[in-house]
């Protein structure tokens, strides 16, 4: 199971610099509106401490983690709803991914070109919220009866605020807040370039990444835990949604373990690492069997038993 997150905002507002930095991916950066037509597609690992030391104490021939999709869709304009600036081929683009990150620029430059002419991220905000709501409202009077989980304005979603942390107001702030949606602020000219550095050069001048964070959060955004298979041979991240039983989260590693589920055998990651491994733990008595109603914790290791 995996997240699908489309990147969205005005043109030249730090899209595709953040699609670059996530995925490593060179793709066109450029100081004009809709420099991206053709939506650029990448896989990003989720980062998750405890994944590693899992594997760490088992040590894992293979280490895999959970991963997110994320789109990067071309600049939205004021009147995109109605086809302005290729609006209906990007829109129905946002309506294929599961959540949303809308960039709003923060930043002055006057090298790059702002299609509103001034910097006013709020105000940008609320141009591509109301084109999002405009586009289900049309869809409504067609009588499209489209599903809810295909709405645009219904998507959940996450903002990210692009500039330096000190250039972002309280007023702004609070705004954001009463949008019920989380939001991170990150330099992304800054984040693509200090990747050039090695971690010890980047401790050096002081860099501290909030990428990791911004992922962690789009992870959260759709409500999904983490849960883990751990071993020699391998050490897994797996991704369920919350609240799923021990049959579903058996059906993610294979079908016939959801089919065939006779119980699971579950700990929590940090009892298995105090515990040294699944023979002391199972000696503390901290390995739990669970039945078909269990649902499964973020951070659960699991063992299905199936016949």
């Amino acid at each position: 199971m995996s997240l699908s997150i489309g990147i969205v905002g005005l043109p030249n507002v730090g899209k595709s610099t953040l699609f670059q930095a996530l995925t490593k991916k060179e793709v066109n950066i450029s100081n004009y509106p809709f420099a991206t037509i053709d939506p650029n597609v990448g896989v990003v690992q989720v980062p998750d401490e405890r994944l590693e030391r899992l594997s760490q104490l088992f040590h894992s021939a293979k280490t895999i983690p959970t991963v997110i999709e994320f789109v990067d869709i071309a600049g939205l304009v004021k009147g995109a709803n109605k086809g302005e600036g290729l609006g209906n081929q990007f829109l129905a683009r946002i309506r294929e991914v599961d959540a949303i990150c809308q960039v709003a620029r923060c930043f002055s430059n006057a090298d790059i070109v702002h299609v509103e002419k001034t910097v006013d991220p709020m105000r940008d905000i609320d141009t591509i919220n109301i084109e999002l709501e405009l586009k289900d409202m049309e869809a409504d009077e067609k009588r499209s009866s489209i599903p809810e989980s295909q709405l645009l304005s219904r998507k959940p979603t996450l903002y990210l605020l692009n500039c330096d942390p000190k250039d972002v107001s309280k007023e702004l702030q609070e705004q954001l807040k009463k949008l019920g949606s989380p939001y991170v602020i990150a330099n992304l000219k800054d984040e693509l370039e200090m990747q050039q550095l090695s971690e010890e050069e980047k401790k050096e001048v002081g860099f501290v990444s909030n990428l990791p964070e911004f992922i962690r959060k789009c992870y959260e955004l759709l409500d999904l835990i983490t849960f883990f298979t751990a071993g020699e041979k391998e050490t897994r991240a797996w991704t369920v949604k919350r609240g799923a039983l021990a049959p579903q989260a058996g059906g993610v590693i294979h079908s016939d373990f959801q089919e065939r589920f006779i119980k699971a055998q579950v700990i929590s990651w940090d009892k298995l690492l105090e515990a040294g491994g699944y023979t002391q733990a199972a000696a503390e008595g901290w390995v739990r069997t669970e039945g078909k109603e269990y649902a499964a914790q973020d951070g659960d290791v699991i063992e299905i038993k199936h016949g």
